[in-house]
């Protein structure tokens, strides 16, 4: 397992491209789950610093925070833009219709 040096590092030198789709969606609905980004618990938990001059180095200049429900699912969202209560409860019904839709009919 990498330490929190090496994951922050390696976060740092990540490439832009691997985040393009974040931040198109980040410009389009200030709101992002992290399936559609590289990113991981551990990451949102420990490198936020890091993934937000990431967003600022792929051309996304506004505020990030994350929020996460459960340790099931997390969103990089625009703080100007969303409450966290909202994407708590937007987080809460993506991860209840996951759970409907994989469950066995």
């Amino acid at each position: 397992m990498l330490d929190i040096r090496q994951l922050k590092y390696t976060v740092s030198r990540m490439a832009t491209e691997e985040i393009r789709e974040a931040v198109e969606e980040l410009r389009l609905e200030g709101l992002v789950t992290d399936g559609k980004t590289p990113f991981g618990r551990l990451h949102f938990n420990t490198c936020l610093a890091e993934i937000e001059a990431l967003f600022q180095r792929a051309g996304y200049h506004r505020p990030l925070d994350v929020v996460g429900y459960q340790g099931q699912a997390y969103a990089l969202f625009d703080p100007t833009r969303w409450e966290p209560v909202q994407v708590l409860r937007w987080l809460k019904d993506y991860v209840d219709a996951r759970e409907t839709s994989a469950a066995p009919a």
